[in-house]
């Protein structure tokens, strides 16, 4: 990233503990609140995340920041072997373990909780790898990267969604009004913590998006990638071909 950011700057935990500690406190309210946010959107750009696994015939599959499990319950739909869905959070695991068990999908879906740069996996795992809004959480994104490089089968994808930011006016200048100041205002009426809903926004304006952060994907060891822009450039997916 261009700049380091926190969730709680007058913290002394690392970013990591941070970011556990703040996706625990909004864990309850986290699914609404996404909802609301992107008007519903999200669940579209997680269907073409899928798509691209299914297309891969993938039979085991690892969602790494699983959160709450809406993309590893949307995976099992293609009939995987396996979904293993890790996140730092206990919290949101509870929650996501909860939609798991509701669904009856505790054979094919495993939560676990973990660390993206300490995956507790052995190598060439797994057939594809998935991160919904998660790499950007990363501590050192690049150790996570050759992590999920690491535990991917030789042709395997790794497909990353995650938020962007649009380049062409209106849309920028809307985008940025609303990160800055309705998504901050929004998550403290409806969330306990009111770092949260500042941070996100703070960490997806410095993620390198688009070219730059698929070139780091290809340093990384990936053989090729495509970028691809979502809803006129607010979010992207990234499909990498190990």
């Amino acid at each position: 990233m261009s700049k380091r950011v926190i969730p709680y700057k007058d913290s002394e935990l690392g970013k990591k503990e941070q970011v556990t500690q703040m996706f625990d406190n909004v864990s309850n309210n986290y699914d609404l609140l996404n909802r609301i946010l992107t008007f519903g959107i999200d669940v579209s750009w997680r269907k073409k995340v899928v798509a691209i696994v299914a297309d891969q015939r993938a039979k085991k599959i690892l969602d790494i920041a699983t959160g709450t499990g809406d993309l590893a319950i949307m995976l099992a739909d293609i009939n995987p072997e396996k979904v293993v869905g890790l996140d730092l959070s206990p919290g949101m695991l509870d929650i996501g373990k909860k939609k798991v068990a509701e669904k009856k999908l505790t054979d094919i879906i495993d939560m676990v909780l973990g660390d993206s740069e300490k995956l507790p996996f052995k190598d060439h795992t797994f057939d594809a790898v998935t991160v919904g809004f998660g790499v950007r959480n990363f501590e050192n994104l690049e150790k996570g990267l050759q992590e999920i490089f690491r535990v991917l089968k030789p042709k395997g994808s790794f497909v990353v969604l995650e938020t962007s930011q649009p380049s062409k006016f209106p849309v920028k200048q809307g985008f940025t009004f609303y990160s800055k100041y309705i998504i901050p205002s929004i998550g403290k009426l409806f969330s306990k913590d009111k770092n949260a809903y500042t941070y996100l926004p703070e960490s997806a304006a410095a993620f390198p998006y688009g070219d730059t952060f698929n070139n780091i994907l290809l340093k990384t060891g990936f053989n090729r990638s495509e970028v691809l822009p979502q809803t006129l450039g607010i979010a992207t997916i990234y499909h990498a071909i190990k």
